[in-house]
């Protein structure tokens, strides 16, 4: 197939795209598994990770995963440059490029950031989550998670509980399950549902325990308080109440079934603490798992892999 020169989402990518990330994955994760887990596919490769957002599971991912590859990497933080004395994003890419970075990787508040970025310069750029909008690379682990447990997505039902309208992971998340054949149900109170999602082509429910059985797998989305104005829940206590997946929502699932959240958790909020620690959960698996699945992504949009292919 024709190769992509950046990942910026998952929509319009197609079943053999993403069989082919999820399988490269699978032998990253193996090289995790090894006494000695540095790979030199990127060897010689410059990466900037430019997280304008707080972030410790994906800025370690990656920064971990370009390592373990043999990368040079350098790391920007917003909260430290020369954003806070009035530059703009635009300047500050422009500047960070002028040093001959070969491969962005960027997260941003601002929808279409890492669009407009890959618009403007020559870089290969990776979207790390942009707004509200899409987090390709969390959907491609948590896709990997799924398929390695079950061995096949498609035909699996599975349950996104939550948070619906603020998460970049749901819309990232229903293109790829989509895309490998799963039954997708979307579950949260109305004022949580972004406008047009009944055109998703997905399954819409306010009903948490219809939601969950029979599903073989949930995937609880934090309740992303930052992003929120008021009035959209009466208080936690009240939505930990009625939308909150404890163990008797657990047990009205398939008997094959996983338990899944992108974190961080409000434990006792969206998850109680027994259901996020019991053998059912694979929210730990998810982390280890994301860095074999950014190396993959990283290998595949590789500039070295595209001279040997003479792309």
């Amino acid at each position: 197939m024709q190769p992509r020169k950046h990942l910026l989402g998952l929509e319009g990518y197609s079943r053999d795209e993403i069989l082919e990330i999820l399988d490269h994955a699978r032998t990253f994760r193996a090289v995790l598994e090894r006494d000695i887990k540095k790979v030199p596919p990127l060897r010689g490769v410059t990466i900037a990770n430019l997280f304008f957002e707080p972030s410790t599971r994906t800025r370690m991912s990656f920064e971990l995963a370009e390592k373990r590859m043999s990368a040079d990497v350098v790391n920007f933080s917003a909260s430290t440059s020369s954003l806070k004395k009035g530059e703009s994003l635009r300047d500050t890419v422009e500047n960070i490029l002028s040093m001959k970075i070969d491969m962005i990787v960027i997260r941003h508040s601002a929808t279409g950031a890492p669009h407009y970025i890959a618009r403007r310069c020559d870089s290969i750029v990776i979207n790390a989550g942009d707004g509200s909008h899409e987090h390709p690379t969390q959907a491609l682990l948590d896709l990997f998670t799924i398929r390695e447990k079950f061995g096949e997505v498609e035909g699996l039902k599975v349950s996104l509980i939550g948070d619906i309208l603020h998460s970049r992971v749901i819309r990232s998340n229903v293109l790829g399950l989509k895309a490998l054949g799963a039954q997708v149900t979307l579950c949260a109170p109305a004022t949580l549902l972004p406008v047009g999602v009944e055109n998703w082509g997905v399954k819409i429910s306010h009903d948490v325990e219809e939601s969950v059985t029979g599903a073989n797998v949930v995937n609880i989305m934090r309740l992303q308080l930052e992003r929120q104005g008021s009035g959209y829940i009466p208080s936690l206590r009240e939505y930990s109440r009625i939308w909150g997946i404890d163990t008797e929502r657990v047990d009205l699932m398939s008997e094959n079934r996983l338990i899944m959240h992108p974190g961080p958790m409000n434990r006792g909020v969206e998850i109680t603490q027994d259901v996020a620690d019991s053998e059912d959960s694979v929210i730990l698996e998810q982390v280890t798992n994301g860095v074999a699945v950014r190396m993959a992504v990283l290998f595949l949009l590789s500039p070295l892999r595209r001279e040997v292919e003479g792309d």
